[in-house]
């Protein structure tokens, strides 16, 4: 009986100090960020050209808005031309050898926030389905897709909130392949069009908010039943991993694929990698995991959330991955990881885009 009464005082401690960790957490966050002016703009998008050891902040010359909003996550992409951002009344772009914080900015004809890499040029869209795109070497963005909508209804019936408002689906992502095929994830399906848009197919029901990458020929897409692949220009679609959880992010890397997904049962997001193009895979990263002491918080109701991993890239010969509390960094394929030492700012979780040798590093504000 003696131990009973000296374990529990020690248990109600332990709680008590984790419970004003946590409380020190929160106020932390409500502390308000300061908007500066353009000339002193900062902490909104990092450059490393180092593998990530050492970072530059090349905020300067984007919108002030942005130093309290953050970036839209579907607001910015990389690819080997560097950065693209769309923010305020415009499109900005970095270039990858930029040496100085340069940002060339494009006037935006609309009201469109989203902007996805396209074969021939950038895609913009909003979430009514609204499509205009910039041909590369040019400076008009032409609408694109305008009968998207109207064929997306037809083909899928399903009674959901923009369809009761609106007779609309609600257009998620866009992605074209090298070979030219578009899908578009809208709702809860995902359409194909091989004609440039005058024609679209259902080819998949179950969409949530997939996200589609291509290496080889092969496709795979994030999805609310976990990864799925297809080997047929997306005309047919199987489940290569499924943890009972929804896939969180696919992404290509070199010989093959990575991915993570949630597994409902653990309640957490485990990594995975596969060299055989996406046929069977591996699970990596087991010490990204969080801690039992972050899982235990969690489940007595003392965190909301734990440290989860949330992001995966490879740049060069290292794959990087982000968690909530920061980047973590491998060079053996995920078998050992190194954390490394970030800017100082606020945030909830970061983005990660890499172009080349170039990785960058936008803070989450939680919009």
């Amino acid at each position: 009986m003696k131990k009973v009464f000296v374990f529990t005082p020690a248990i109600l401690l332990v709680l008590f100090l984790l419970n004003s960790f946590v409380l020190k957490e929160k106020e932390a966050r409500k502390k308000p960020i300061k908007e500066g002016k353009s000339s002193g703009i900062g902490n909104i998008i990092f450059k490393s050209t180092d593998g990530g050891q050492t970072w530059q902040d090349i905020s300067k010359g984007l919108p002030e808005n942005l130093q309290r909003e953050g970036v839209r996550r579907d607001g910015f992409f990389a690819n080997d031309r560097g950065l693209y951002l769309r923010a305020g009344n415009g499109v900005y772009h970095s270039e990858p050898n930029s040496t100085t914080s340069f940002w060339t900015k494009e006037i935006f004809p609309g009201k469109q926030a989203n902007i996805a890499p396209g074969k021939n040029g950038i895609f913009a869209y909003n979430f009514r389905g609204q499509f205009l795109q910039k041909v590369n070497g040019t400076s008009n963005w032409s609408p694109v897709y305008k009968n998207f909508q109207e064929q997306a209804v037809r083909l899928n019936g399903t009674i959901d909130w923009m369809y009761t408002h609106y007779k609309e689906k609600f257009v998620r992502t866009i992605f074209e392949t090298a070979g030219g095929t578009v899908f578009i994830v809208s709702s809860n399906s995902l359409f194909r069009s091989t004609n440039n848009g005058e024609t679209w197919k259902q080819v998949h029901v179950g969409g949530w908010g997939m996200k589609l990458v291509e290496s080889n020929g092969v496709l795979l897409a994030a999805s609310k039943e976990g990864i799925l692949r297809s080997t047929d220009d997306g005309q047919n679609w199987d489940l290569v991993i499924n943890e009972g959880g929804v896939g969180i992010a696919v992404e290509r890397i070199d010989g093959g694929f990575a991915a993570i997904v949630n597994n409902i049962v653990t309640q957490t997001n485990s990594l995975h990698i596969s060299m055989d193009n996406g046929k069977t895979w591996k699970a990596i990263g087991e010490d990204l995991q969080p801690s039992w002491s972050s899982l235990f918080m969690k489940k007595i109701g003392l965190l909301q959330s734990s440290p989860e991993i949330s992001s995966i890239k490879q740049m060069g010969k290292y794959l990087l991955c982000g968690r909530s509390d920061g980047i973590f960094r491998s060079s053996d394929m995920g078998k050992t990881w190194q954390q490394l030492l970030l800017p100082t700012t606020e945030n909830y979780g970061f983005n990660l885009s890499v172009s080349g040798n170039v990785i960058y590093l936008i803070p989450n504000k939680g919009c």
